[in-house]
């Protein structure tokens, strides 16, 4: 399946049917095909005398073996020795054919004919000359029971003929459909192992998904609209000398879009799309994902221009020569280096682009992003406000919204959320307002589902008193920090009510989106997680297990201004922490250094929260005597019950304190 274009020059192989020819004239197929061992092309061959050879031996086995059994059992007398038995009142029972008799005795006899062996179950002939008047009133005399069978009651010749038959047939059968499967696998061998479960295209009429369903990230956009006008009309970029783009690599958080964008791609040029995970090409056998990557080009070659989406390209794409690679034959590694080759080396693959997404392009091997190969990386990052309202837009288009409801407004209090997540909370509301028996979705559906993705599902649980007093004066510590600080996030809603993990909450979001912070800012968030456990000591001279979420921010703000971002004069404009957890490149005097001015800033702001707790111990106060009244506390109640006073917006954490 090509464009629109029907003038579009069809670079990669030919089709299946045509045929290239050979240096000697003949015709071979135009790219290789591996399969089972033995034969060139990858086609086993069968050796049609050898075959019907075996299959008359295994049919005549099995018609001598079934005939055996059939009559193993049965001893064959004369009419002397039968009449014998009669008179003795030893027969029990015959059953007649005909003139041919089988009957069973009463007890075991010998046959002097036979050898003496014994026998309970025989058969005889009765001769044409014979009384059979008298033979039947001797067999009623001896109780003997009669039994008779038509003449054709028997089985013949043909049905043990089929009988033994039919399991070589079906043997047969079953091998050759083993191995013409193993035939159709290009490269595969064992049962199909190396077929590419991507090798179908999602047919372009299919694909659905355009330009006008991707929203909020324009720039990206912008980057892969060329790509699309290529496919489109290719000869207008060729006259110029212009070709087209190896690969495009997207990346970004998880829920950006990216998935989303190559499919967009593909319908917007009504090409076919090839989609697969990295994660299919790995199989334990050594050489199955190079097989598979060989078959998935294959295949979009024959239908060029086409689109190849590898998602979580980094599972095959790491960097090659780390400790797991062995001697080269590593599996992961002949995957990407078939990936390298396919995109760009001997065999070519034009007219194919292969679109790859990641969350760590970091991990990337270089090999894989230099020009050629991925020729573009385009970051698809987090929407900023008119992005996520444009996204707003979109996943709400078949929900009726209530006239009330202002997506802007919920944009503004939904930074750092992605396309995902403000898909998830559309959903999330309207399964509210349906649960609440309502027409339309409203505004408070969309707090009520923002709190509960963001919080969890509220815990129905019943605190001691004095658990619940102590939860009010953390979640007041937090809260009153965040509104006296200069440039702290300010206070959106506090909770004492048990969601999730936590015990209580208090939600912050920044007035605007937030790119860049300064170190005043990242002191200020330090003193407002450190806020809870500076109100306990103040309080009650203790502290207690509920900071455990807030020493886990402080202590990863504080080490990332040392280490990270040179905010500590000490250490100086250094790098010595990474961000994805790979061991520290420094000395060990220098970690120690680190980890002293980390301590400091603590400490520095721990003092801090505590002297304006205590300065201002009777806001405290009065957030607590309210959350104990109320539970939860908006924006314009938690400023009214501090004695401040607040601009009243709609809520959305961006940072949690949680106890």
């Amino acid at each position: 399946m090509v464009g629109s274009d029907d003038a579009v020059e069809r670079s990669g192989p030919p089709r299946p049917s045509e045929k290239r020819p050979s240096k000697n004239g003949k015709s071979r197929r135009p790219w290789r095909a591996e399969g089972l061992p033995g034969t060139p092309g990858g086609r086993p061959k069968i050796n049609w005398w050898r075959f019907a050879a075996t299959l008359l031996a295994v049919y005549a086995v099995f018609f001598l073996v079934s005939s055996f059994f059939d009559d193993s059992h049965v001893e064959t007398v004369s009419y002397t020795e039968f009449t014998k038995q009669v008179n003795a009142r030893n027969v029990k029972e015959i059953y007649a054919t005909g003139l041919s008799v089988e009957g069973q005795l009463r007890s075991a006899a010998t046959d002097p004919d036979s050898g003496d062996q014994p026998y309970t179950e025989f058969r005889t002939e009765i001769p044409t000359f014979a009384n059979t008047d008298q033979l039947s009133q001797q067999l009623q005399s001896a109780g003997v029971e009669i039994r008779a069978e038509p003449l054709n009651s028997g089985r013949g010749f043909m049905l043990n003929l089929l009988l033994s038959l039919f399991p070589v047939l079906l043997l047969a059968g079953l091998w050759i459909w083993i191995m013409r499967r193993g035939a159709s696998m290009m490269g595969g061998g064992l049962g199909g192992i190396g077929k590419s479960k991507a090798a179908k295209p999602v047919e372009a009429g299919r694909v659905r998904v355009t330009f006008d369903d991707v929203a909020g990230i324009d720039e990206v956009e912008n980057e892969l609209v060329e790509i699309v006008d290529y496919l489109k009309d290719p000869g207008k970029y060729r006259r110029l000398g212009a070709k087209l783009p190896k690969g495009v690599l997207l990346a970004g958080p998880p829920g950006t879009g990216k998935t989303l964008l190559a499919r967009a791609v593909a319908g917007e040029a009504k090409v076919p799309f090839f989609s697969a995970g990295a994660s299919e090409f790995i199989e334990m056998i050594v050489g199955v994902g190079a097989s598979r990557v060989r078959d998935l080009f294959e295949e979009a070659r024959k239908v060029a221009p086409s689109i190849v989406f590898i998602d979580e390209i980094d599972a095959i794409g790491r960097a090659r020569g780390g400790s797991g690679a062995v001697g080269g034959h590593d599996e992961r590694e002949q995957t990407l280096n078939q990936i390298l080759t396919e995109m760009d080396g001997f065999s070519g693959a034009e007219g194919v682009i292969v679109i790859g997404a990641t969350n760590r392009p970091e991990v990337l091997d270089q090999a894989l992003l230099r020009p050629g190969r991925f020729d573009r990386t385009v970051q698809v990052g987090l929407p900023d406000a008119a992005g996520r309202a444009a996204i707003l837009g979109v996943h709400t288009r078949g929900v009726p919204l209530d006239p009330s409801v202002s997506l802007d407004r919920i944009a503004r209090t939904t930074p750092g959320m992605t396309g995902a997540d403000l898909a998830n909370l559309v959903n999330e509301a309207a399964l509210l307002a349906a649960k609440r028996g309502k027409e339309k979705v409203g505004p408070a559906d969309f707090a009520d589902a923002l709190e509960k993705l963001q919080l969890g599902a509220a815990r129905s649980i019943v605190m001691p008193e004095e658990e619940r007093v102590r939860t009010a004066y953390h979640e007041a510590g937090h809260a009153l920090l965040g509104m006296l600080l200069p440039g702290a996030d300010p206070v959106r809603k506090i909770s004492i009510i048990p969601r999730g993990r936590a015990l209580g909450v208090t939600l912050s979001t920044p007035e605007t989106d937030r790119y860049a912070y300064d170190e005043r800012y990242l002191r200020g968030r330090i003193t407002g997680a450190l806020g809870g456990m500076a109100a306990e000591d103040v309080i009650f001279g203790v502290v207690t297990t509920g900071a455990e979420s807030d020493l886990e921010q402080v202590t990863m703000i504080a080490r990332g201004m040392v280490g990270r971002w040179g905010m500590s004069q000490k250490v100086g404009p250094l790098t010595i922490l990474s961000d994805d957890g790979r061991q520290p490149q420094a000395s060990p005097a220098t970690l120690a250094v680190v980890d002293e001015e980390a301590r400091r800033i603590v400490d520095e702001c721990y003092a801090d929260a505590v002297r304006t707790l205590r300065d201002n111990r009777d806001r405290l106060e009065g957030i607590v005597a309210a959350l104990l009244e109320h539970e939860t506390l908006d924006e314009e109640s938690a400023y009214t019950a501090a004695g401040l006073r607040g601009t009243v917006q709609d809520t959305r954490p961006e940072q949690l304190a949680k106890s």
